[in-house]
């Protein structure tokens, strides 16, 4: 039988590959546009799951805000969206809370509120200097930022203006691009202030010796400059959702379950070969997927391998989640009584420790409204870096698991609680139709859980907490992910790379695009940015009647 022939092959169906698709179908509605899916679902590093017996809450394994202020390219993306979207499936979106001054920071073995960083400095375990005392994790590394780059923390400056600053910026004789920025906060902060500003800010991988001239715009948009967050009602992955679900309405087509083994071009087409040994001949080839997913395919992809210095440019970093539900909010009582003599509870917003758990968020109902009675659900432990090496002790390992085509809870001694085989376990939000995705394929083990709750009950101070109800988890370092967000690596002119690498052989129909490489690392802002980029190389040298240099042009009807 001869193999099938398509216009457009779309490799990942995470924002950026169906966000490409959604818009080149609006474009060219004659061409046949397909996008391939490895996985059994919709979403990439979006991955929206309700909990059992919890239907007013969902669990975010995977990205789970935005920054409403700065991130124009999502927050217009999801205007346009509603402009689409029928009135039960609009998307909406919540205030979501982080650091909330009552809640805990469990350091050096000592209990400390997050008001008493700059209200009770004695009580801060950590030797800095008269300069630092009294500064919050956030302060202390914008104070050294402005040192390293005067005037960058002024906060009339848009997005673009401190990059260009930063790019323009030198430090002892050297452009910040060739400087890691661990190196730069060693030199303007002491030791201590460091550590401190590592442990109480809840990341591992934030602060360590990736490009500097990266580093510095990317921290002030999410740390630095009054940072306002929002959460997505129905879960962030109703956004790639409702991009696939409207492509395919004008006609397009989503295959999932379609794992790219290698690829070829060779008079002037392209020779796709899936897992499932179907082999497919594109005309145009967009590989939307992550740093590590282009890495496994390589060996096998002549022309991946010409480009491999463009690939190893940024690094990938590890990400960890993990869910556990209660019977109740049992975190409020580890509140405190006031000057005034009021009881303060903890109730939203995160509490921060150098355990390996590091962050715990203290999860809202789905209007972003605190839990107060009923069921609740933490995200238990929000982890990054080497630090998710612990987590590794506890659960079976499974690095050779995405080729094997094993799914993910495929796991040995999974967690077993009170919720195993009720009614509503494997409830999922209407939206997300037959992309869904349950709780129980993300189950956890039996042993990480159990670690997870001593670590919480030692980090709020308390005697006894509640058994967990069940637990989910997603260790987004797995094959073919590689990790939960990238960063630039030192040396790197980002910029140019960052531009190039969206069509990076000269008449080669090749594009690539995805977080990896954009100046919004870790969000999906950064997917979407290479995804305009990448459609403006696209679509400059084509003949069409609707060709247009102006990506911005490409609005739907």
């Amino acid at each position: 039988m001869a193999n099938e022939q398509i216009d457009i092959a779309i490799i990942g169906g995470g924002v950026s590959g169906v966000y490409s698709a959604w818009k080149l179908k609006k474009q060219f509605p004659d061409q046949k546009i397909v996008v391939f899916e490895g996985s059994d679902h919709i979403g990439g590093r979006l991955l929206s799951v309700k909990p059992p017996e919890i239907p007013y809450m969902t669990a975010e394994l995977g990205g789970m805000r935005i920054l409403e202020n700065t991130q124009k390219l999502i927050v217009d993306l999801i205007e346009t969206l509603n402009t689409e979207l029928p009135a039960a499936e609009k998307i909406t979106l919540y205030d979501f809370p982080v650091d909330e001054p009552q809640n805990l920071a469990y350091l050096r073995g000592e209990y400390l509120r997050l008001v008493d960083f700059a209200t009770r400095p004695d009580k801060v375990p950590y030797n800095m200097s008269f300069l630092e005392e009294g500064s919050g994790p956030g302060t202390i590394i914008v104070n050294a930022i402005e040192q390293i780059v005067p005037g960058i923390t002024n906060p009339d400056l848009t997005e673009d203006e401190r990059r260009e600053m930063a790019k323009e910026a030198t430090f002892d004789g050297l452009p910040l691009y060739q400087w890691g920025f661990w190196n730069l906060l060693y030199r303007v902060i002491s030791s201590e202030a460091y550590q401190f500003s590592m442990d109480a800010g809840g990341y591992d991988s934030t602060l360590i010796n990736w490009n500097a001239c990266d580093a510095i715009p990317w921290y002030l948009s999410d740390f630095g400059i009054s940072p306002k967050y929002k959460g997505f009602t129905n879960g962030f992955q109703q956004v790639p959702i409702a991009l696939a679900e409207l492509f395919e309405k004008d006609g397009g087509d989503v295959r999932l379950e379609h794992r790219l083994l290698n690829f070829d071009y060779a008079a002037d087409q392209f020779t796709l070969n899936f897992a499932n040994e179907q082999t497919i001949i594109a005309g145009k080839l967009i590989l939307a997927m992550p740093r590590r997913a282009l890495d496994l395919i390589m060996p096998d992809s002549p022309q991946l391998k010409r480009i491999q210095p463009l690939i190893n440019s940024v690094t990938p970093r590890p990400l960890f989640k993990l869910f556990t539900t209660y019977a109740n909010p049992w975190w409020r009582i580890a509140g405190y009584t006031n000057a005034e003599g009021k009881f303060v509870a903890v109730q939203s917003g995160r509490s921060v420790t150098d355990l390996p758990v590091r962050q715990t968020y203290y999860w809202p109902n789905s209007d972003g409204s605190p839990a107060v009675n009923g069921r609740a659900m933490l995200l238990a432990s929000y982890d990054d870096g080497n630090n998710i090496g612990f987590w590794d002790g506890l659960r079976p390992q499974r690095s050779a698991a995405w080729r094997a085509g094993l799914s993910h809870s495929n796991i040995a001694d999974p967690f077993v609680g009170d919720d195993d085989n009720k009614a509503g376990a494997k409830n999922v939000a209407p939206v997300l139709k037959q992309f869904n995705q349950t709780w129980d394929e993300y189950k956890a083990p039996r042993r990480m859980v159990d670690e997870i709750s001593r670590q919480l009950q030692q980090m709020h101070g308390l005697d006894y907490t509640p058994l967990v109800k069940s637990a989910a988890f997603r260790d987004w370092g797995e094959d073919p992910y590689g990790g939960g967000w990238n960063s630039w690596n030192i040396g790197i002119k980002s910029w140019e790379v960052r531009d190039k690498i969206t069509n990076p052989i000269a008449d080669v129909p090749l594009y690539i695009c995805g977080e990896a490489y954009s100046d919004a690392q870790g969000w999906v802002e950064g997917a979407l940015q290479t995804a305009e980029i990448m459609l403006g190389q696209f679509l400059a040298p084509s003949a069409n009647a609707k060709q247009t240099n102006n990506v911005s042009q490409l609005q739907p009807s």
